[in-house]
């Protein structure tokens, strides 16, 4: 029989020189002591196995959609051994976190958050809102999950540039 509780977590930690952020589920809090791999445990929140799988896939979606959006802007984020880059901010990522968690709380928001979420995953939302797609509540979540995509990359290393053409 399966645990019916989760602990959904955000850790940082390192294998080798590699440093990562690692948000993940372990069935118990000494499965997560456990792992050497981790250095210091940032987020923990004891949820039941259905909701922390489905928190825990909200969470890795809008984390890809941001690190698709970083490439984009040709940020270069070097591939961890497990887990995301750790040069993703950690204020971000507590947001993200938080974000998931706490709307999951309510059903009807969850599900209207997980449809924006999926188009987002499509395209920006910002035509949505600035277009009145999108009205109330709904426009206000739409913001929110549109900041936790954004990230301007101040200290992030980006891609080498090429040359203009005329030189």
């Amino acid at each position: 029989m399966k645990n019916q509780y989760l602990f959904i977590f955000l850790a940082s930690g390192v294998i080798g020189t590699e440093e990562f952020w690692l948000i993940d589920t372990k069935s118990s809090d000494s499965r997560i002591l456990d792992d050497k791999s981790l250095i210091d445990c940032h987020r923990k929140e004891l949820v039941g196995y259905d909701s922390g799988r489905e928190i825990l896939n909200a969470i890795n979606q809008n984390v890809e959609n941001l690190i698709k959006e970083l490439n984009k802007k040709n940020v270069s984020l070097k591939k961890p051994p497990k887990g995301f880059s750790y040069n993703i901010p950690l204020n971000l990522l507590e947001n993200i976190f938080d974000f998931w968690v706490e709307k999951y709380k309510d059903k009807d928001i969850w599900e209207t958050c997980c449809g924006l979420l999926k188009i987002r995953e499509r395209a920006s939302l910002k035509n949505l809102i600035n277009n009145k797609g999108i009205k109330g509540n709904s426009k206000i979540l739409a913001i929110e999950i549109e900041n936790l995509h954004h990230y301007e990359q101040n200290h992030l290393i980006t891609k080498k540039k090429q040359n203009p053409m005329w030189k």
